[in-house]
């Protein structure tokens, strides 16, 4: 059977999945922090022999996945065949060849079959510390962040490089829980591999190059025949992020789509902070090669091959393409906004503005470090409501209260769907969450704080409303300063409350019985459904039940009827 013939190419493809669900399940099995284990930041995927990605797997996070799909040139470059031997593993964090942050370690393990070189199986997974400042945006170049590793090997031959390792555990606080996930990050990467020369076995076939090359051209061509449907012609939108007081942050971008091809510029962004909010061109061609696939055909294959068709530039020394050595860490709280920036410069927007950048908070205290991520609300779909707290579009999980209570002397005193968050309309956003942090029997700890849209909301689309912006601030008191490491009393308790995502269509028109539902789950006041949504809706049952049934819930037609007709 020829390595073209679309019968193989298609089943190469499936059992592709397959093995790469096995890397990253290995992976998460063995893995020793949070971070990877329940939040899954992090992701899977194998490589041809020149390092062109064929296919990820389904858990990855697109900041990740994508920006290794790049990377890996770096690897093959740094590394050719001739200088690898069976055995050989090499990693790097450096933030401009891979995933924009120096906490993102890439592990990558050359596959040999017969003495040559014939594939690669990679992954990049956020290590729970790396040393330097916690994860914030206070340090003003790189090389404060922790520290930087270039591409190098971590394993010769099969065995450990035992000066890195040393190096890596006297640099970071969290030694076990760093090494550890370098460890299962190895094994992921030799389950993979042991697979894919199986496959290779079972198929009779000494390379993959051929069928790998087919099934990268077909999701090409099916990327170009769905841009084609994308009338021609240059779209623009902007978005303001939080920023700082005395920084304001614009993203900007023109989408100028041309037959079968797109290219995205960032051309008018904000120029690159003095703080680590900066984002590398890699991680800005990641999350923008997503969203348009996301916008224009989500279900063409993710691989070297859907990314031909969209180019992508930003100005040296912009935000989106910072230039060395400017600080990085938090990366995220910028390029997380990429994908609903594109998304509405698109003709006839999917999706309004979700929250966006994830939220990821770090404890810290005598004998405990915790990173703990949350997410905020989605927003309305064209014909769907938004998704409550789902990590769009970094894809993570949020943190289990169980793990953080029985990993650090923390607790959780509140953690719910927030009420009137999600933006009002015909389609609603998706609600953010509300949680409450305190810590036990500890003389002080602190919080880094990497939060944004706490002033800058959500917007809506076609007449919907904004989304509710978050809050990270004490119980009863003050705000927080955002992306900075905080001091906490003992007794402190801290509120992490999170954004919604906007609305869909003019509140109005959203169906009484949706309403009266949204009221019924708790997701929308009786108070909003009457001023906003032109609901009157009353309750039957005992004030002060603890459990309020649905039948207890009833719509008031002639007021609803009179609220609707604006009267």
């Amino acid at each position: 059977m020829s390595p073209t013939d679309p019968i193989l190419a298609g089943l190469f493809g499936n059992r592709l999945h397959s093995i790469l669900a096995e890397q990253q399940n290995a992976l998460v099995n063995t893995a020793f922090s949070a971070v990877v284990r329940e939040s899954l930041d992090l992701a899977c995927a194998v490589f041809d022999s020149r390092g062109e990605m064929i296919g990820q797997s389904v858990g990855g996070t697109p900041g990740h996945i994508n920006a290794m799909a790049t990377g890996m040139h770096h690897f093959v470059a740094q590394y050719p065949p001739e200088t690898l031997e069976p055995g050989d593993v090499l990693l790097t964090n450096d933030p401009w060849q891979t995933a924009g942050q120096i906490n993102d370690i890439t592990v990558a393990t050359p596959v040999f079959r017969n003495g040559r070189l014939v594939a690669w199986f990679a992954s990049c997974c956020h290590a729970p510390d790396i040393g330097g400042r916690l994860v914030s945006a206070e340090a003003h170049e790189v090389f404060e962040e922790g520290l930087r590793l270039p591409i190098m090997k971590l394993l010769r031959a099969g065995e450990v490089d035992p000066d890195l390792e040393r190096l890596i555990r006297a640099n970071v606080r969290t030694p076990e829980e760093t090494i550890g996930d370098l460890y299962a990050q190895v094994t992921g990467n030799e389950v993979g591999a042991a697979s894919l020369l199986r496959l290779l076995d079972e198929l009779g076939l000494e390379s993959l190059d051929e069928v790998a090359a087919e099934i990268m051209d077909r999701s090409e061509r099916a990327l170009r025949d769905a841009l084609r449907a994308v009338p021609d012609g240059t779209y623009t939108n902007e978005i303001v992020t939080d920023g700082f007081d005395d920084e304001e942050i614009v993203l900007r971008v023109t989408a100028t789509v041309d037959g079968d091809g797109i290219h995205l510029d960032f051309a008018g962004s904000s120029p690159q902070s003095r703080r680590g909010i900066n984002v590398v061109l890699n991680y800005t061609r990641a999350y923008a090669s997503f969203a348009v696939k996301a916008a224009i055909s989500p279900e063409v294959p993710h691989n070297a091959g859907s990314f031909r068709p969209v180019h992508v530039t930003a100005p040296e020394g912009s935000v989106l393409n910072c230039l060395p050595p400017a600080p990085v860490a938090s990366r995220h709280l910028i390029g997380h906004f990429l994908p609903s920036l594109l998304i509405g410069a698109l003709p006839g927007p999917a999706i309004a503005p979700s929250a966006d950048a994830l939220w990821m908070t770090i404890w810290r205290g005598p004998g405990f470090t915790l990173n703990v991520f949350q997410t905020g609300g989605m927003g309305a779909r064209a014909g769907q409501d938004g998704l409550s707290a789902t990590g769009f579009p970094s894809g993570l999980r949020s943190t289990p209260t169980e793990v953080i209570e029985t990993t650090a002397p923390l607790v959780q005193h509140a953690r719910e769907l927030r009420v009137d968050s999600g933006g009002a309309g015909r389609f609603r956003g998706g609600l953010g969450q509300v949680t409450t942090m305190g810590a036990l029997d500890v003389p002080s700890w602190s919080v880094n704080g990497n939060v944004d849209r706490v002033r800058a909301a959500a917007s809506g689309v076609a007449g919907g409303r904004p989304g509710a912006p978050g809050r990270f601030g004490l119980r009863g008191g003050a705000d927080l300063p955002a992306k900075s490491r905080v001091p906490l009393a003992a007794e402190s308790v801290v509120d992490v409350t999170l954004p919604g995502g906007g609305g869909y269509g003019p509140p109005l028109e959203r169906p009484v019985a949706a309403v009266l539902a949204d009221v019924v789950e708790g997701y929308v006041s009786a108070a909003a459904a009457r001023e906003v949504y032109g609901v009157e809706v009353r309750y039957l049952g005992e004030p002060d039940a603890l459990v309020r049934l649905p039948e207890d819930y009833v719509v008031d037609e002639e007021q609803t009827a009179r609220l609707r007709a604006g009267q």
